[in-house]
């Protein structure tokens, strides 16, 4: 595993788990319990997915069975556009981290920046200042909206979790985010699943040169650009092969070749369109 820097300091592994669309209770439980046992430390979720709790009980599954200490894990939840505001994160706040059963977060996302996010993000630096939280961060933030919050803000997100795969590369964002010192993290690393990636023949005839998958391929790639992937299985063998990928590198000629797949748009969400800002905006977690 390999590790980034933030900007305030600490270590962030490069690799984790996400834990999106899976659902609460007891498959999201052995998923992240089976992740921690493949070696995933990150552990990505949100109060929005509705499975914090069933995290919380795999953590506190794994540290009991000492597979892990707490101090090894790196655990990040999302504040929804529904708490927006700087009372109401706090109240928000105090709720995910019960869920979770934990005593402080190692980072905390603004999940989307709708309704009152400079209002969320004061009581996120005030959680900062109290210890409460590591690192505190970001999430959809399209290259002008993170330079105007970077500006008129005391600190500055250590990260940005955007859509970021083979055909939604955002390379202009990403030189944003490296200019401004706020570390990429990508969501939907395999484009959930569109475009047939993982039958993809540039993508397949790349991995096969290293012996590897599709999907090791694409992480692989995502690393080299400096971005910390978070893919999402249920499936433990899955999993192992997604860690699987610190054993190779991609040439310059391979990551040069992965750039024509680029669309240069989502094809997943449109934060663009009013219906979908209207929709998220009306999303109720509780």
């Amino acid at each position: 595993m390999e590790f980034i820097k933030l900007n305030n300091g600490i270590e962030m592994p490069m690799e984790g788990f996400g834990v999106f669309q899976v659902p609460d209770g007891s498959m999201t439980q052995k998923a992240v319990e089976d992740a921690i046992s493949c070696g995933y430390r990150l552990i990505d979720t949100a109060a929005a997915y509705m499975n914090e709790e069933a995290v919380g009980r795999a953590i506190a599954a794994k540290i009991s069975d000492g597979t892990v200490k707490r101090e090894d894990l790196f655990i990040t939840t999302k504040v929804w556009v529904q708490d927006a505001g700087e009372k109401e994160t706090l109240a928000a706040f105090e709720a995910s981290i019960k869920k979770l059963g934990l005593d402080y977060l190692d980072l905390y996302l603004i999940h989307q920046p709708m309704g009152d996010y400079y209002g969320s993000w004061r009581a996120m630096e005030k959680l900062y200042g109290d210890g409460k939280i590591r690192a505190i961060g970001v999430c959809n933030m399209y290259p002008h909206v993170l330079m105007d919050f970077c500006m008129h803000n005391r600190v500055r997100p250590a990260v940005n979790q955007v859509e970021l795969h083979p055909f939604f590369q955002q390379e202009k964002a990403i030189k944003t985010m490296r200019e401004l010192g706020v570390v990429p993290e990508a969501w939907g690393p395999f484009a959930e699943g569109k475009h047939g990636i993982f039958q993809n023949p540039m993508i397949m005839s790349i991995g096969a040169k290293y012996g590897k998958t599709p999907a090791q391929t694409i992480l692989r790639w995502n690393i080299q650009r400096g971005v910390v992937v978070i893919p999402k299985s249920v499936h433990k063998d899955r999993m192992e092969q997604n860690m699987s990928i610190w054993d190779f590198r991609l040439s310059d000629e391979d990551m040069k070749e992965m750039s024509a797949l680029d669309l240069d748009h989502s094809e997943i969400v449109n934060h663009f369109d009013p219906e979908f800002v209207k929709m998220i905006g009306g999303w109720k977690v509780h």
